[in-house]
């Protein structure tokens, strides 16, 4: 066997494990983070509970940053100022954007939890924007698959049997977890759209400075932050910001990375699953069966959302992107 070849199947072998370990633990750090905080809605008003959890994964993510940059090799050669400054002009307009997408989609998802919704029925009904992604990209001109139509209607029909009573009404944390899914759509579109212009972890501090800034300003018009009640529920917390925000966002960004972007959505979409059985095993929460139909029903439509073809990878030994 050439040495060429020899290498490529060693490197295909070990980006193959990582494109499928990652995704999984992201999803696992994203669906038991329904659980904390479901657990935090209980005392912490929403716009001020992300308010903390985001500024707390900037100072993660800044520290993380100071580490790497002690580590890393500097670059061979530095940008001119000019381009350092459209970078950071490009840097503040996405942090901006992707920034309040995410604060109105996290506020919206913690408004949900607090009026009752358990954790895994707001998992399943978040997981709908794998659903919404494609068509929110078919009103920006992509093409969708054909597969994709006969996805929507298992998601309908799980979103019926989840969310509608037999009045036909929707309880308020139902159509909040909705809007909530919308607004990750809008999120997941811009991110689509600047992630590949700019550095990941400056990325993630700036989007979650937006975010941090625009909870805490609602949070001061609308709520009564108290202290004692978010050190009440500090563990929790510091899970969500820590893990749920800065881990699993950088594990994200390298699985999108280095892996098949078919097979990484996929397991993405198992938080829903993990929010459920996190919620059946810390809450000892349960759904009816009617209720667990409509889950298998979203759950069937998000996975053959993103099972399709996907086209093969390089295939001599040229070296891949350098990292950012």
């Amino acid at each position: 066997m050439p040495i060429c070849a020899g290498y490529t199947i060693i490197e295909g072998m070990k980006s193959k494990l990582r494109s499928t370990l990652l995704p999984l633990l992201t999803a696992l750090i994203w669906g038991t983070a329904f659980v904390a905080q479901d657990v935090c809605a209980e005392d912490i008003p929403p716009m001020t509970f992300n308010a903390i959890r985001f500024f707390i994964a900037v100072l993660f993510l800044l520290a993380v940053k100071a580490v790497l940059k002690r580590i890393k090799r500097p670059a061979a050669a530095p940008a001119g100022e000019g381009e350092r400054r459209t970078a950071r002009r490009r840097l503040v307009r996405a942090g901006l954007l992707c920034g309040a997408a995410l604060a109105l989609a996290s506020n919206l998802q913690q408004a949900g939890l607090e009026m009752g919704l358990d954790a895994g029925k707001s998992g399943f009904i978040t997981a709908l924007y794998v659903v919404l992604v494609p068509l929110g990209g078919l009103l920006l001109g992509k093409k969708l698959p054909a597969i994709f139509w006969a996805a929507l209607p298992l998601a309908v029909a799980g979103l019926y049997l989840l969310c509608i009573s037999g009045s036909f009404t929707i309880a308020p944390g139902d159509l909040l977890t909705l809007l909530c899914a919308a607004a990750f759509t809008v999120q997941i579109l811009l991110i689509d759209r600047f992630a590949g212009e700019l550095e990941p972890i400056s990325f993630c501090i700036a989007e979650f400075v937006t975010a941090s800034v625009v909870s805490a300003a609602g949070a001061l018009i609308a709520e009564k932050p108290e202290f004692a009640l978010v050190m009440k529920h500090a563990l929790p917390v510091l899970y969500v910001a820590v893990f749920s925000c800065g881990v699993a966002y950088l594990l994200q960004i390298i699985a999108q990375r280095e892996g098949d972007p078919a097979i990484v959505s996929l397991l993405f979409s198992m938080e829903s699953v993990f929010s459920v059985i996190g919620g059946a095993i810390i809450l000892g929460q349960s759904m009816t069966l009617r209720e667990y139909a409509g889950c298998a029903l979203i759950l069937a439509a998000v996975l053959i959302v993103q099972i399709r073809g996907s086209g093969g990878g390089k295939t001599d030994c040229q070296p891949g992107s350098p990292d950012v």
